[in-house]
């Protein structure tokens, strides 16, 4: 049975010990405080870089993985005999897809497979949880990629944000989504569709964004074979409140948390949940 290393980045935002368990390999990209750089969940968490965000009143900003990083970290596990499947943050979003590519071309070999997940955060979490299953079910890295593209169009969000500040500064939402829901008040509910954010709704207050993240939830097919996460960052209101809707009809879920990248792009107190579809 061949060994099969499962490479992601630090955007997938999945419980640590769930990283350990499925003894996932998690590649930082950077987060830069003007000439401070960190690899992120490494060398700061979120909590710290908030709180200097909040000090300093600065947005930091973050940088892709470079090749050169990829090229050291395939070689270390071709070397061990692994063969590698690399699943990566969208290449709408980032270069750090381009930058996976251009590695694996460098080292002329067929052992590893690279794939742009078109998600971020969670989303990316559930197809790397996929292909950690289905390397534990003996499948060939061929066979790992061909099921994840299969997937990968059918993991769905639903997305609260408080402000949107943050994702219209870092480029990830068009400056005009962002000026209308700081003009009327509204909360923007969001999705990763196409690989790239994408307003699903407008609502006004907290109760309401629950309700519409719930209905969203309830009116599609999903495939409960798969894994739900319920992701936040210090978000309170609509946070507990998808808990106890979790637990007052008894379905199992991830309690995820933002992680730096992610956090930089969507401020603080996010809230929403990533599952499949079937």
């Amino acid at each position: 049975m061949q060994k099969i290393k499962i490479i992601t980045d630090s955007t997938l935002d999945i419980p640590v010990e769930l990283i350990k368990k499925n003894d996932i390999e998690v590649m930082p990209l950077l987060i830069n405080f003007g000439e401070d750089s960190y690899l992120d969940g490494v060398e700061i968490t979120p909590a710290e870089m908030i709180e200097r965000i909040n000090r300093e009143n600065v947005l930091p900003t973050t940088a892709q993985i470079t090749p050169t990083r990829f090229e050291e970290v395939f070689k270390k596990y071709l070397d061990q005999g692994y063969k590698i499947v690399t699943l990566l943050l969208s290449s709408e979003m980032s270069g750090t897809y381009q930058s996976a590519c251009i590695a694996k071309d460098m080292l002329e070999t067929e052992d590893i497979v690279v794939i742009d997940s078109r998600n971020v955060t969670s989303g990316l979490g559930l197809l790397v949880l996929k292909a950690c299953r289905l390397r534990d079910n003996g499948a060939s890295i061929e066979e790992i990629e061909e099921e994840i593209l299969k997937t990968r169009d059918k993991v769905k969000s639903t997305l609260n944000f408080e402000s949107l500040d943050n994702l219209v500064r870092g480029g990830r939402l068009p400056r005009v989504a962002g000026a209308i829901g700081t003009a009327l008040g509204l909360r923007l509910i969001l999705e990763v569709k196409d690989g790239k954010m994408a307003v699903k709704d407008k609502v006004r207050g907290s109760k309401k964004a629950l309700k519409k993240l719930i209905s969203d939830f309830e009116s599609v097919d999903i495939d409960f074979n798969e894994p739900i996460v319920l992701l936040d960052l210090l978000n309170e209101d609509v946070y507990f409140e998808l808990k106890k809707y979790f637990e007052e009809k008894d379905i199992e879920y991830i309690d995820a948390k933002v992680g730096c990248t992610v956090g930089i792009h969507s401020g603080v107190k996010p809230c929403g949940l990533f599952f499949i579809v079937k």
